[in-house]
């Protein structure tokens, strides 16, 4: 029987001192290929055994994006490793301490690719046999979906508000051709036909697209704070993730 992730949502929010104890985080770091230091954090999950999601932020934006999230995840039977991207910036107040490690290079949103190749080696070398999901917030849903295009071994992809924001380098279309695990895209509502285009080109026989009944909202972002508008999110989230547990 699947359990709902919305209450515990719900629950997590309304005693979040607990859950952030609970889940506490590791700061990691590793190198990309070509020797700019990404940094993270890493929150395990409850076993061992339990599914790495890669979580990856929106422009201007950082590892941050993720503070609330990720902990709700770990709940639900995952653990999560969110990186700061070369291209990005600060959120809540917290630094993105990749793109100021990196910084004296002007780069765009393509140029953070190397930085997701890098996480993902590292989550290879972390969970040796295990699963590995990719969770993408716009320009980064893109991303998510073009490493997934390069990495069969990824388990799973989970792409919030992507679109082609690279002028075909890279196409994001091409590689969610080559796309062949179980997929899950949303966005906001004014979103969806471009993103149902990218939908339309991944390969995989399991997809789902999601489209608010609302307006909605833009990138992983959507998911907190917890109202009655983003609970329609997480319903189709939970439904998607518990193909993994």
């Amino acid at each position: 029987m699947r359990v709902s992730i919305v209450p515990r949502v719900l629950a997590a929010i309304l005693f979040f001192g607990f859950a952030a104890s609970s889940n506490a985080k590791e700061a990691v770091s590793f190198k990309a290929a070509d020797g700019v230091t990404v940094y993270g954090d890493y929150y395990a999950g409850r076993d061992a055994d339990d599914p790495l999601i890669l979580a990856f932020h929106q422009a201007s934006s950082g590892r941050a994006e993720y503070n609330d999230i990720a902990p709700l995840l770990v709940d639900q039977g995952f653990a999560v490793l969110a990186i700061d991207q070369r291209s990005g910036g600060t959120y809540n107040g917290q630094e993105n301490e990749t793109a100021k490690g990196a910084a004296g290079t002007y780069w765009v949103h393509a140029d953070a690719l190397p930085d997701l190749e890098a996480a993902l080696l590292w989550a290879r070398q972390k969970q040796l046999a295990g699963r590995i999901l990719v969770w993408g917030s716009s320009y980064s849903a893109a991303l998510a979906i073009v490493l997934a295009g390069e990495h069969p071994e990824i388990s799973g992809i989970l792409s919030f508000s992507p679109a082609e924001y690279f002028d075909g380098k890279p196409s994001v279309r091409e590689a969610a051709a080559k796309v062949r695990v179980p997929v899950f895209i949303t966005s906001s509502n004014r979103e969806a036909p471009a993103t149902r285009q990218i939908f339309e080109a991944t390969a995989s026989a399991d997809k789902t697209q999601f489209v608010p009944g609302g307006a909605g909202f833009h990138g992983s972002r959507t998911l907190l704070p917890k109202t009655k508008a983003t609970e329609e999110y997480w319903k189709e989230i939970d439904a998607f993730l518990a193909k993994f547990r």
